[in-house]
């Protein structure tokens, strides 16, 4: 029985993290799509003068 469960929990940690890795590559596009939109309109709305919308 002690072998069934832990492949069983061994199952559901796999599951788990690939999960978790796939939401973490849908946030990571999602965050780079936002951030070439905001580069851009930026740019382009700056009335002449290229300007950075964010701070460094």
């Amino acid at each position: 029985m002690v072998p069934v469960l832990l492949v069983l929990l061994l199952a559901l940690l796999l599951f788990g993290f690939g999960f978790a890795l796939e939401v973490l590559w849908y946030i990571a596009v999602a965050v780079l799509v936002i951030w070439l939109l905001g580069f851009l309109l930026r740019s382009t709305s700056a009335g002449g003068k290229r300007a950075r919308w964010y701070r460094w």
